[in-house]
């Protein structure tokens, strides 16, 4: 797919060169690449695994695993390729525990485990994994090369992986930016002495309306929460990346869940708001309806989305699949030669292999429902869906890149699917919560493997790495990391005990209470079709992207608010050029250093995210008792927004004025 909407982000219509051509033979597929990259798959994915659950949220492992693989292999004098072998080996442990984390406690939370299993949360991983991959085989070529997405972050890791390479003109631009980024998330998330908030809060109470029905006078309050942007220089990075276009419809569907749907629910429920005085009272009351009632509305629109997405994108994937298939045959007659950058896995192998998969997928579900039926229906069910949401997830990595991957939303909808399935056919209580439990974990696994493995051959693309020997590596990380990533999780829930205010586990609370819900027939089924049905009116009056809308619907507003403000210093940058006459090379060069400095914000605030997860996983606070205490107010985090314009403003103005564009490729 080719929409303009994504021409925003400088993409170019001229013929792609990568870092490393493919004419040039670099070691690439090498022991040391992928024992580092397991290594690291391993830990990473161990501290996203506390933060995921304490917070409800990951970080990208893709910069700190770049970091890392680039420090540790220079040492044994590893190749570029290596490196980025290193590194998507890595990523893996982040993705795959992404997945687990947002659907593996839900079984402990709805009361069907008492604890976490090994050989079932292990099974969920590895096939999920594995599915993810041989599916995003089948994409890559689409989404990667033939679709014109922005990929943010996975521009931003390229650009620092060749920055790293000594000799770049815009590495100092980039770790400057990574610089700043570190000193900002020290100071946003310290504990004991907290030097700066994330972002503020006010509810702003409206008059009370009173309005006769049915001859009855009822009076209504209510009011509309506004919050800040989050204070986050990776957010607002990845807005300045993809353009303003595409974080104006993010934000649109922000408003329209917390501006509109919000107050409206408000307004419209007199019982729940009458006697609220409490501004917490008020914000907390929100916060649960955009909770409940507005994120399965969110959902029915992702769930009809999802399959305009996919309908949108047949025609490159055919001919995507199609120029695979053709150019593999051409090759093998010896009609033409091997391109090493075009080779995937072979198709047939990777059908045959998903094809196999689904024994297992069946006895698991099996397993969990001990019906013969049911478990044919959600292998059919995982497979389809499977296959349709790594589509998705890819095509969102492509727009908003893999930190912003609701991966969770595309779970939850294929959560109601299962869960209707199953109760349809008899299949319920504690037998038909595991089932559909399972096909979620399974595709939440999928999906997250999915999107970042997409990410990562993007990077691959723009380096000039072998795509069949990346996915090899991903498979090989995805193995390792599931018989090792559920031992920490265990090791987490004895010592905090899922479900805690320790150790929460937001997402698969959620998904454990629809679980429950739908199976127990108390699911709010109206707001899940209410959000269907504007799915369909926003397909019919032909808004830019649904599925952005429904992502900014079901994102914290803090979130998609940040992105906006990215978006609108790009903006701000395009005008000031404008008005001063800047010729194409200038602006394409202070273009490209905005992008440089986005990178290294969306890379300095990743890294140091893990490193704070390590930090806190062996303390449990961060105290920073050496700097002074400036207040923990949210209204100091909102200075970070001014510095952040002036950066992503003045600098790539002076660059454009010195001349000499610094060697940035966005595809």
């Amino acid at each position: 797919m080719r929409d303009s909407e994504f021409n925003s982000v400088g993409a170019s219509k001229t013929e792609f060169k990568p870092y490393v051509s493919a004419q040039t033979t670099m070691t690439e597929l090498t022991f040391k690449a992928m024992v580092l990259g397991v290594i690291m798959a391993i830990v990473l994915g161990a501290a996203n695994a506390y933060v995921g659950m304490k917070a409800g949220l990951t970080v990208a492992a893709t910069f700190p695993a770049a970091v890392v693989a680039m420090a540790a292999l220079r040492l044994f004098r590893g190749s570029i390729l290596e490196e980025n072998i290193a590194r998507t080996t890595a990523s893996v442990g982040e993705a795959l525990v992404a997945g687990a984390i947002f659907t593996l406690p839900a079984f402990v939370i709805a009361g069907v485990w008492d604890e976490l299993q090994y050989y079932e949360s292990t099974a969920i991983m590895l096939m999920g994994g594995i599915l993810g991959v041989l599916f995003v085989i089948v994409l890559r070529r689409t989404l990667v090369e033939e679709a014109n997405l922005p990929f943010p972050e996975a521009v931003a890791a390229g650009e620092l992986v060749k920055a790293g390479q000594g000799g770049q003109t815009g590495a100092a631009y980039v770790f400057s930016a990574m610089g700043f980024a570190f000193v900002w998330e020290i100071l946003k998330n310290s504990r004991g002495i907290q030097l700066v908030g994330e972002n503020t809060r006010v509810f702003y109470q409206l008059a009370t309306s009173k309005i006769e029905l049915l001859g009855q006078r009822i009076s209504y309050y209510g009011g509309v929460l506004i919050e800040s942007p989050a204070a986050s220089p990776l957010l607002v990075g990845v807005g300045f990346i993809v353009g303003p276009q595409v974080a104006s419809v993010l934000f649109c569907g922000a408003m329209m869940g917390w501006l509109l749907l919000v107050p409206v629910s408000l307004f419209l429920n007199p019982s729940l708001t009458a006697g609220l005085v409490d501004s917490t009272a008020w914000i907390e009351l929100s916060e649960e309806i955009w909770m409940k009632q507005v994120r399965p509305i969110a959902v029915g629109t992702m769930i009809v989305a999802a399959f305009y997405t996919l309908f949108k994108l047949r025609t490159s994937l055919i001919s995507g699949i199609g120029k695979a298939i053709t150019d593999l045959q051409a090759i093998k007659s010896g009609v033409r030669e091997a391109n090493r950058l075009e080779i995937d896995l072979d198709f047939m192998k990777v059908g045959v292999a998903i094809a196999l998969l689904s024994i297992p997928l069946f006895f698991l579900y099996w397993y969990f429902t001990g019906s013969l039926f049911g478990s044919i229906l959600l292998t059919v069910v995982m497979m389809i869906l499977g296959f349709l949401f790594a589509a998705v997830a890819g095509y969102l990595v492509g727009v908003m890149g893999s930190s912003n991957n609701p991966i969770s939303g595309l779970t939850l909808s294929t959560l109601l699917i299962a869960a209707v399935l199953l109760v349809m056919i008899g299949v319920t209580g504690d037998a038909g919560i595991m089932g559909v439990l399972g096909v979620a974990g399974v595709i939440c696994c999928t999906a997250g493997i999915a999107g970042d493995m997409m990410q990562d051959l993007k990077v691959g693309h723009i380096l000039g790495g072998t795509p069949w020997k990346m996915e090899i590596a991903e498979i090989g990380g995805v193995v390792f990391a599931s018989f090792a990533l559920v031992f920490p999780m265990i090791v987490m829930d004895q010592t905090y005990h899922i479900g805690s205010a320790e150790l929460p586990a937001p997402q698969a609370g959620l998904m454990a209470l629809m679980a429950t819900g739908i199976v127990g027939g108390e699911m709010a089924w109206p707001l899940v079709i209410a959000g269907m049905f504007f799915a369909l009116a926003l397909i019919l009056i032909k808004a830019p992207s649904p599925m952005l809308i429904a992502v900014g619907m079901y994102l914290p507003f803090e979130s998609t608010a940040a992105i906006f403000v990215g978006g609108i210093i790009r903006v701000v940058l395009d005008k000031i050029m404008a008005r001063k006459g800047l010729d194409e090379g200038k602006r394409t060069t202070a273009t490209n250093v905005g992008i440089l400095l986005s990178s290294g914000f969306i890379a300095g605030e990743s890294l140091m995210a893990v490193l704070i997860a390590f930090w806190v996983m062996g303390t449990s606070t961060i105290d920073l008792w050496v700097l002074p205490k400036f207040g923990d107010s949210p209204w100091w985090g909102m200075l970070i927004f001014i510095v952040l314009a002036f950066l992503l403003i003045k600098v790539p103005l002076n660059a454009a004025g010195k001349g000499g564009a610094p060697g940035v490729k966005v595809e």
